[in-house]
């Protein structure tokens, strides 16, 4: 997996001050995306050991309220694999943090039969706790949205979703 920033203090991707990756690789190729350089799996860097160690050093101050994934696309089967073993190690060695993972495929997708299902992103959906789901659609752009770049996409807190085996919104 290759990877194209780590902003270690951003606050635009899930609340509170927030470790954010942004993965490279996407199929989705969202219309007027944000990030398209992150389209490329050979985009930016390798993910390594040290990369890793680095982000979980990043998580231990007070102040930090966790992980944020995003890309790229995450869900992205190339991916999965990196991103899953870094939110177990997370919420191993960190519990108290949360981790965001944002995904242009939606909560359903995810579920049931897209190139993004399967064991991998089920135990991904299991471990995190927040999922931003949806592709941008530049039709329902926002700015005013937290969070989020469109209205279709959703906040979804995962815990819940699981359980009733449909989507509750995470409350802000």
């Amino acid at each position: 997996m290759n990877y194209g920033e780590i902003k270690y203090y951003d606050i635009a991707n899930g609340i509170g001050v927030r470790t954010s990756l942004f993965v490279s690789g996407c199929r989705n190729r969202c219309e007027d995306c944000f990030n398209r350089e992150t389209w490329a799996f050979d985009f930016g860097k390798p993910y390594t050991e040290e990369t890793e160690n680095a982000i979980i050093e990043s998580l231990r101050p007070d102040y930090i309220a966790g992980l944020t994934v995003l890309g790229g696309e995450p869900f992205e089967p190339e991916n999965q694999e990196e991103v899953l073993k870094l939110i177990k190690r997370v919420k191993s060695e960190l519990p108290n943090k949360t981790v965001w993972i944002y995904s242009g495929f939606t909560f359903e997708e995810i579920l049931s039969g897209s190139r993004a299902s399967g064991e991998t992103a089920n135990e991904i959906l299991s471990v995190a706790d927040v999922l931003v789901d949806g592709r941008f659609d530049k039709t329902k752009k926002n700015v005013s949205l937290k969070f989020r770049g469109s209205e279709n996409q959703r906040i979804i807190d995962l815990g819940p979703s699981l359980l009733k085996k449909t989507v509750v919104l995470k409350e802000l």
